[in-house]
């Protein structure tokens, strides 16, 4: 038994050769005599023809084998007459596996990516999505494989937290209780009887606990699921998607922003090496001249710009933004478009309004700004955050009395500045706004193998 990924690498030592494949009919191609079959197993994105003349005892059968069957091909590996086609396979034998009938969703044509949605579990066999989700396969590796060979700590950050890490309220809630008999206490929700004993709900980030890691290996991160229970009907938002969060100890931010840029850089370019099939596919039919922006990016300089500085130069900008940019406030997509164009390259924007940012980021000297930053690139806008964390433990401890906070659920976390703190930082980035960028795809439901959006939670 072979695998297609084997014969494509080394075809030249497998010519004359008897091989055994087993797999699935993408295409069939029947005529009086004989028949093609577009065949795949798989393993890698491109096909392998298999051509079966009438000399087969059971040529009748085979012929009326469908699309989306599974077989088993026994035949030998000639060069190919076609053009663009380094081999075939001559069958000697067809054995049919799996049945498939002539009602199979899944047929050669082209399908709308909606129709697919609705297909999740079967559109893995499309042209786009073996492409899409091999791009997700090695672009997870990639990411680990850059950790891992730098020394980083993997750190498997909990699912269910009790503490909202960004302080935004949109937790999905995780209890015990009936629904309709839940227990109450002086008017309110009497958490103290349920699993945990507190409120819990799904983790929005790791960072805060991968926070502790980093403060004992220096090095870590975090790559797993996360959740935000927000209402949102964009191509770029999803309830569930996956993160990726390391955390640097001794690090400040011009450190955190080399090694974001380090990141990127290898991952894109581990992709294009290591994809290089579905990136010419993705290429020529998702995005034109994909390639080329991506290999744009590894070969760019990163800008590095100030927010101050930023909206300076948008509202010098001659030209008509539907947000009218100003100082102290965030920028919108068409602002993160203009400066990426404006200085035609990946723009890092640090040291952002405090007032508009999270609670554990560095309050730089004036007070008024943090030592966070924005990674902006071509074609996506944000694709990256960061900042330096806030190491002192009153400044800490100001910052959340300021806002209100919970103190009590964090309280081994203001903890850490106490017991040997020190200077650190890290940066998170969404997998799938990663892969969004990279594919060319521009919804994140067709970058998600079962997308959690809402309304849907199909599959």
């Amino acid at each position: 038994m072979i695998d297609d990924k084997v014969l494509f690498e080394d075809s030249e030592k497998y010519l004359g050769r008897e091989v055994t494949l087993q797999g699935w009919i993408r295409n069939h191609r029947k005529q009086k005599e004989f028949g093609f079959i577009d065949f795949s197993d798989g393993t890698c994105f491109d096909h392998i023809q298999i051509v079966y003349d009438n000399k087969l005892s059971n040529f009748s059968e085979i012929s009326k084998f469908g699309v989306g069957c599974a077989i088993k091909v026994v035949g030998e590996v000639v060069e190919s007459p076609k053009e663009g086609q380094k081999f075939e396979i001559h069958a000697k034998d067809v054995v049919l596996l799996g049945d498939c009938p002539e009602d199979y969703p899944i047929q050669p044509k082209r399908h709308s990516r909606e129709f697919l949605r609705e297909q999740a579990y079967l559109r893995p066999r499309t042209n786009l999505f073996q492409a899409v989700f091999r791009v997700r396969s090695v672009t997870a590796y990639a990411i680990h494989k850059y950790f891992q060979d730098r020394g980083y700590v993997y750190f498997h950050a909990p699912l269910i937290t009790a503490s909202d890490c960004e302080g935004a309220g949109e937790m999905f809630h995780v209890t015990t209780f009936d629904l309709d008999k839940v227990p109450m206490k002086d008017g309110e929700v009497d958490y103290s009887r349920d699993m945990f004993g507190v409120q819990a709900g799904l983790t929005v980030s790791g960072q805060l606990e991968a926070e502790s890691f980093a403060l004992a290996y220096k090095k870590t991160y975090t790559f797993g699921p996360t959740f935000r229970a927000e209402n949102s009907n964009t191509k770029v938002h999803a309830n569930e998607f996956w993160m990726i969060e390391p955390e640097i100890a001794f690090c400040d931010l011009e450190q955190d922003m080399n090694i974001m840029e380090e990141m990127l850089k290898y991952v894109v370019l581990y992709v294009l090496e290591n994809c290089k099939s579905e990136m010419k596919f993705l290429d020529g039919f998702v995005e034109k001249g994909l390639i080329e922006k991506l290999t744009k990016l590894v070969n760019s300089k990163f800008t590095k710009i100030t927010h101050k500085e930023c909206i300076d130069i948008l509202q010098k900008a001659k030209v008509k933004f539907e947000f009218e940019p100003k100082q102290g406030e965030d920028i919108a997509k068409e602002h993160e478009k203009y400066i990426t164009e404006y200085f035609n390259g990946p723009v890092f924007i640090t040291d952002w309004p405090k007032d508009i940012k999270s609670f554990y980021m560095k309050e730089n000297p004036d007070g008024k700004t943090v030592a966070a930053v924005d990674l902006e690139v071509p074609g996506a806008g944000e694709i990256m955050g960061g900042s330096q964390r806030e190491e002192d433990y009153d400044k800490l401890f100001k910052r959340m009395d300021e806002l209100d906070m919970d103190k009590s659920v964090l309280d081994w976390y203001i903890n850490l500045r106490k017991f040997g703190g020190c200077v650190h930082s890290g940066f998170g980035m969404g997998f799938e706004r990663l892969l969004i960028y990279l594919t060319g795809v521009e919804n994140i439901r067709d970058v998600i193998p079962y997308p959690r959006t809402p309304g849907s939670c199909d599959f």
